[in-house]
């Protein structure tokens, strides 16, 4: 199993899934929502409109279209309220369901954007704590040989990197650029 973070467009990795930051609709927004359904174009969102949304903390997937990916896994990650909104749980399930579906499908290779830190404001620190542990607790029941953290912010790229060197167990390596 590797394990990576790289300072990247997740639109442009070639992997079997790519994991969008959705909001509830499914439809599209900002940050990496707009930019994978960007790169997708029409036919993603066609799709997402049949799926009739989904639930902070779940996922759903889809075809990915255009991206060199084969799907997208869409998680909706909570907005941050302090803390005391079950907001931890719900982050946690995000990437959970997303092994999980990927799982389901057979996928061998996913990418993660840092779900909840943009706009949603989820603290970055927390967040990638979150991140690489339910990722790294499930890959010995998962499908999944390969497993990159794609972010655009530096401070997300080494929040993430200090998580996975707490774990011996995986092989990691960062490729920043």
């Amino acid at each position: 199993m590797k394990l990576e973070v790289v300072q990247t467009d997740i639109t442009k990795l070639a992997v079997d899934a790519i994991v969008n930051a959705a909001n509830h609709t499914l439809c599209g927004g900002g940050g990496v929502n707009g930019a994978i359904h960007g790169a997708a174009g029409d036919e993603l969102l066609a799709e997402c409109r049949t799926l009739n949304g989904c639930e902070t903390g779940h996922a759903k997937i889809t075809a990915a279209y255009a991206p060199p990916a084969s799907f997208v896994i869409h998680a909706v990650g909570p907005v941050w309220h302090g803390g005391n909104r079950g907001e931890v749980e719900n982050l946690a399930s995000c990437y959970r369901e997303c092994m999980n579906l990927a799982t389901s499908h057979k996928l061998e290779s996913i990418a993660f954007p840092a779900i909840s830190c943009g706009v949603y404001c989820f603290p970055h620190e927390q967040a990638c704590e979150i991140a690489v542990r339910e990722v790294v607790k499930m890959l010995p029941d998962s499908t999944i040989q390969r497993v990159i953290f794609a972010c655009f912010e530096k401070k997300i790229e080494e929040a993430l990197n200090e998580n996975l060197a707490r774990w011996d167990s995986v092989v990691w390596c960062t490729n920043s650029g």
